[in-house]
C-alpha cells in the first residue's frame, strides 16, 4: 500500500507537523515499538504519525543527505516489524513503504491513530516486564502519566463503531450525489455550498470523514449512509424481505434491498406501503366520518424497521430480516438491545436506553425525520397500533442479547379468507404466467376495459395473493403489468 503523501514534502516537514514524524538513523526496535504505540494512541487526535528509518535527526529535524539503509535489509526490517507489532496490545495497524530518497534507501512507517485505543507496549523488549501506555511529547515518545492514562481511557469509551475511521476505504468510496441529495432533502444550508467547496471539506463538515489532512479517510457512518455499496465494507448490510403468500410457507416472494442505509430503508418502506398495507373503510350509520382500518398501520411498521436499521450492529455479518407472514410481520436484527436491557424490559411500553449503538447513524435518521432517538420508538408503535385497533406488538431477545425480534400482528379484520376462483380467474392465472397488461388480460377473457372489471377480475386476484405487480412501487404506473408464479399451489383459494 502506497503512502498518501509526497515523500519529499513529508521529510521536509511541509505536509506533516514535525511532532508527527520521528527520524531514526537505523533499526532500533525498542524505540520504534514505543513510537508505534504512541502514534496509535494519538492522544491529541492528530491522525497518527510517521517513522522514517535511514535518516538521522537533530532536535527532531532531519539531517540530510540521508545515511540510508542497505537494500538487502529492507525486507528483513519489514518482517521484524510485523513481529514487533505483536508486542503492542491491541495490535496496531501500520503501513510501510521502502523509498529511494536522494539516492539512498530508506523505510517509512505510517502509523494511523488507532480505533482500539488505548494501546500499550513493553517498556523493555525481551523481558516479561510490565506493558505501559506511551504518548507523544513533542517529537519524543514517553510513558503516559496518570492524567494522560485517564485521558486515553476516556478516549476509548467515546468511539462507537459508526464513528470510527475505516482505513480500508477511500474518499472516492463516498458518493457526492448521495451526500448532496441528503443535504438537499434535509434543507441544510450546507447544500448551498456543496458545489463550491472541495468534496473532502464538505465531508469533514458533515463529520463523515476524519484523519490527518494528507490521509483523509471515511468513517464507518459515511460508508453506511453515503456509499452506493456498504456491503463492500460491511458484508450483509442489507434488508431482506420474505413475503409468505400462504399459512404453510409453500408460496413466497423474496426481495432484497441494497445500497446506502437510507436508500435501503426508503425502498423497503415503499415496498411495504404499496404491496403489503391494505385499508378497509367502515361506514358508521348516522356518522359522517368513516372508520379506516389497516392490516398494519404504516407508522408502526416504519418505526420498527427504522429501529432495526438504527440499532443493528454493522460489524455482525447478518442482514436485517423481514418476514411477512399471513398473520404478522416479524423484523429481526443483530445484535440485540444494548445492556443492561433484558427480555423482561422489552415487555414494557417505554424503555429508557442509557446508550445507543450507532449515534451518528441516528443523527442522520433524525435529520430525515425517521426517528427522534429519545426512547420514543416503542411508545410510538404502541400508540399507532392502539389507534388502529390492532393487537399489541411483541418484542423479544435471547438470553445473550444476540438478536432483536419485533412482531407486529395483522388486524383481525384482515385475517386470511377463502375466495372463489371462478373459470375466468383460472384463465387469468394461466394467461399471466408471462407478465400481461390490464388491457391484455380483460381482452383475453372477453370483458370490457372498465375500472369495475379491473377491480373484479384483477384486483381480487391481487388481494388474494395470486397476481403480482411488475412495478410494485407504483401500482398505477402506465407500464404496469401483472403476473403469477408458475406451478405453485394457491392456498386459501377455492376453485369455482
Amino acid at each position: 500500500m502506497a503512502l498518501p503523501v509526497n515523500i519529499n514534502q513529508l521529510i521536509n516537514g511541509k505536509t506533516v507537523e514535525w511532532d508527527r514524524i520521528e527520524f531514526k538513523k537505523g533499526w532500533n526496535p525498542e524505540e520504534i515499538v514505543h513510537t508505534i504505540c504512541a502514534f496509535s494512541n494519538d492522544i491529541n487526535n492528530w491522525g497518527g504519525g510517521y517513522i522514517v528509518i535511514g535518516i538521522e535527526e537533530k532536535d527532531g529535524i532531519p539531517i540530510l543527505p540521508p545515511l540510508g539503509l542497505m537494500q538487502n535489509s529492507l525486507d528483513t526490517i519489514q518482517k521484524n516489524l510485523i513481529n514487533l507489532c505483536y508486542q503492542v496490545e491491541p495490535m496496531p495497524q501500520v503501513v510501510t513503504e521502502p523509498v529511494l530518497f536522494q539516492e539512498q534507501h530508506i523505510l517509512i512507517i505510517w502509523v494511523p491513530g488507532g480505533n482500539d485505543r488505548p494501546y500499550k507496549s513493553p517498556t523493555t523488549l525481551g523481558t516479561k516486564g510490565q506493558k505501559r501506555y506511551f504518548v507523544r511529547h513533542g517529537s519524543v515518545s514517553k510513558i503516559a502519566n496518570a492524567v494522560e492514562e485517564k485521558q486515553l481511557l476516556s478516549l476509548s469509551e467515546t468511539i462507537p463503531f459508526d464513528d470510527r475511521i475505516n482505513y480500508h476505504a477511500e474518499l472516492s468510496d463516498l458518493s457526492p450525489l448521495l451526500v448532496k441529495a441528503f443535504l438537499n432533502e434535509v434543507k441544510s444550508d450546507l447544500a448551498l455550498e456543496a458545489d463550491a467547496v472541495p468534496f473532502a471539506d464538505l465531508c469533514r463538515q458533515m463529520q463523515i470523514v476524519s484523519g490527518a489532512k494528507e490521509m483523509t479517510k471515511p468513517k464507518n457512518v459515511g460508508l453506511l449512509c453515503f456509499s452506493n455499496n456498504p456491503e463492500k465494507f460491511f458484508p450483509y448490510t442489507r434488508i431482506e424481505f420474505v413475503h409468505f403468500l400462504d399459512d404453510i410457507g409453500d408460496r413466497f416472494v423474496e426481495q432484497i434491498f441494497c445500497g446506502s442505509l437510507f436508500e435501503q430503508l426508503k425502498s423497503a418502506l415503499a415496498y411495504f406501503k404499496n404491496q403489503i398495507i391494505k385499508e378497509m373503510v367502515i361506514k358508521v350509520p348516522e356518522q359522517a366520518e368513516a372508520i379506516r382500518i389497516f392490516n398494519y398501520p404504516y407508522e408502526a411498521i416504519e418505526e420498527a424497521l427504522v429501529n432495526a436499521v438504527y440499532h443493528k450492529s454493522y460489524n455482525v455479518r447478518e442482514p436485517i430480516e423481514v418476514r411477512i407472514n399471513y398473520d404478522c410481520v416479524q423484523i429481526m436484527s443483530f445484535e440485540g438491545p444494548m445492556p443492561p436491557i433484558k427480555n423482561d424490559d422489552l415487555k414494557k411500553e417505554r424503555i429508557i436506553s442509557r446508550s445507543y449503538r450507532n449515534r451518528k447513524v441516528g443523527d442522520f435518521l433524525k435529520e430525515l425525520d425517521f426517528t427522534e432517538g429519545r426512547s420514543t420508538g416503542f411508545p410510538k408503535i404502541y400508540r399507532h397500533l392502539k389507534k388502529n385497533y390492532s393487537p399489541e406488538p411483541k418484542f423479544e431477545t435471547d438470553d445473550n442479547n444476540q438478536h432483536f425480534l419485533a412482531t407486529i400482528y395483522c388486524h383481525k379484520l384482515f385475517a386470511p379468507k377463502q375466495i372463489v376462483l371462478n373459470g375466468k380467474g383460472r384463465q387469468i392465472l394461466d394467461f399471466c404466467k408471462q407478465p400481461k397488461s390490464s388491457r391484455e388480460i380483460l381482452d383475453f377473457i372477453s370483458v370490457s376495459y372498465h375500472s369495475k372489471n379491473m377491480a373484479t377480475y384483477i384486483g381480487n386476484l391481487i388481494d388474494a395473493g395470486c397476481l403480482y405487480y411488475t412495478i410494485p412501487e407504483n401500482p398505477f404506473h402506465r407500464n404496469q403489468k401483472y403476473f403469477t408464479i408458475e406451478d405453485k399451489k394457491v392456498s386459501g383459494v377455492v376453485s369455482g
